[in-house]
This record gives structure tokens, C-alpha cells and sequence, in this order.
């Protein structure tokens, strides 16, 4: 396979790589919180509380949360090893762990 298609929801923490985002000029909270409010949002998720893309919208710390988390098609080389790894490894329409890479803690959908 040469591209997989993925939604992704980024919780970053105070040693993120670039620890500012689209919601949060500066993000003070720690790398335990950022696990904690990904594994409520998989909770919920998959306890179909709530939809993937509704709560990446709400939630994501990447700019992808405007399209509900939504990174398109990609290859491999295009993103973080850890993540590139995960998403590759999911089967179409499966749900990741919380995935750490330098930007943060995920939570990835693979959607194609």
C-alpha cells in the first residue's frame, strides 16, 4: 500500500516540540494530562458517546481540527515514525492507542 488516509486528534503538553496551538497560544498542561483527556476522548468514542471528527474538532491541538481531524492521504517518509507506524499498522476505519510522537499524544482513525 502506498498511502493510507487518517483523522487524527493531538493532545500536546508542555514539552511538545511546538507547545502552542490554534486553540492555546502557550500549553502549560503536562504530558500526563495530555494522556488522561485522550483516553477519556477514546472512551468516548468508542462508547459512541461521540463522533471521531466532532470531538477533534473540539479537542485537537492540530490546525486539522477545522476538518475534523482530517490529515488526507499519505505516504510513508510523511510523518513522525511513531505515527506513520500506527496509522499504516490500522486497519481501514480502526482507531489507535494514544500514539506519542515529539508533537504530543494521538489518537488516529484510519479512514482509507
Amino acid at each position: 500500500m502506498a498511502t493510507v488516509t487518517a483523522s487524527h486528534i493531538l493532545v500536546k503538553h508542555a514539552g511538545s516540540r511546538r507547545p502552542s496551538s490554534w486553540r492555546t497560544p502557550t500549553i502549560t498542561r503536562s504530558a500526563e494530562e495530555a494522556v488522561s483527556t485522550l483516553e477519556a476522548a477514546r472512551a468516548r468514542i468508542a462508547a459512541g458517546e461521540v463522533g471521531f471528527a466532532e470531538l477533534a474538532s473540539s479537542l485537537s491541538d492540530c490546525s486539522s481540527a477545522r476538518g475534523g481531524g482530517d490529515l488526507g492521504a499519505f505516504g510513508r517518509g510523511a510523518m513522525q515514525a511513531p505515527f506513520e507506524e500506527a496509522t499504516f499498522g490500522l486497519a481501514v476505519g480502526e482507531m489507535s492507542g494514544i500514539v506519542k510522537t515529539d508533537s504530543g499524544y494521538h489518537i488516529i482513525l484510519r479512514t482509507a
